[in-house]
Parts: C-alpha cells; structure tokens; sequence
C-alpha cells in the first residue's frame, strides 16, 4: 500500500497494474475481517535496499469478475508480473504458493469458502 491508499484502494490499484481490470470488471464479495501476516524467512529479506521488508501484512478481498475476459491485460503495470493468466479451482492458490505464503493463502480462502459456496450454490472441496 502507498501511504496515501486505504486498502479498497491498493486493491484496485493493484488489480489494474497487474491484470488490467478497473473496478467496474470486478464485485467485491468478502475481504478479511482483519490483517494476514506473514515473515520472510532470512534468505528472502533485502537487507541492503530500502525498504527493508521481513515480511508483509496484507487484507485480502474474494472478488467477482463480471467483465469479458478480453479485459484482461497483464501489461498495464510500469514492470509487468506476470505472463499469462487461467482459472483455477478455488483451493490450487494455497496448494502451489511458496511455503512460507501457505498459511497466509489458506487462512483467506478458508474465510471466503462460505460466500464462495453461497454463491455458486456449490460445495467447494478443499484439495
């Protein structure tokens, strides 16, 4: 977050660097009802630039894409992140993130497994 943001902020801003969607593409259904954190284990922090950063502390929100799939642009950002994009299964985030992210990804989609199944009508089946 830029000093400056609010949460709802970063999230939107993020959003349109790193896929190109604006906040008409998106509905917001759930965000944590409070800050996720984790650290950095010693050999992933920068010790010698600034920011020093041990780790992050992070709101998530569970978002609703209601756009057309040709609005997704993943170079919109001044140094693109990513290459290309897919749908996954609700839980393959926690299954495939790094180690240390794990329990950061699998709190958040625990909190948003039951808005998720209200509103798809189905049982999401962790992996």
């Amino acid at each position: 977050m830029r000093t400056d943001e609010v949460p709802v902020e970063a999230m939107y801003r993020e959003l349109r660097e790193e896929t190109g969607l604006r906040p008409e593409h998106v509905e917001i259904l759930a965000t944590t009802p409070g800050w996720l954190r984790y650290r950095l284990p010693r050999k992933f922090q920068r010790k010698h630039t600034k920011p020093l950063c041990i780790g992050q502390k992070q709101v998530w929100y569970l978002l609703r894409f209601v756009g057309d799939e040709t609005q997704f642009r993943l170079d919109c950002g001044d140094e693109p992140e990513f290459e290309r994009w897919r749908w996954v299964d609700f839980w393959y985030p926690a299954a495939h993130v790094i180690d240390f992210k794990r329990e950061v990804y699998t709190q958040a989609l625990t909190q948003f497994e039951p808005y998720v199944s209200a509103v798809s009508g189905l049982l999401v089946e962790k992996q």
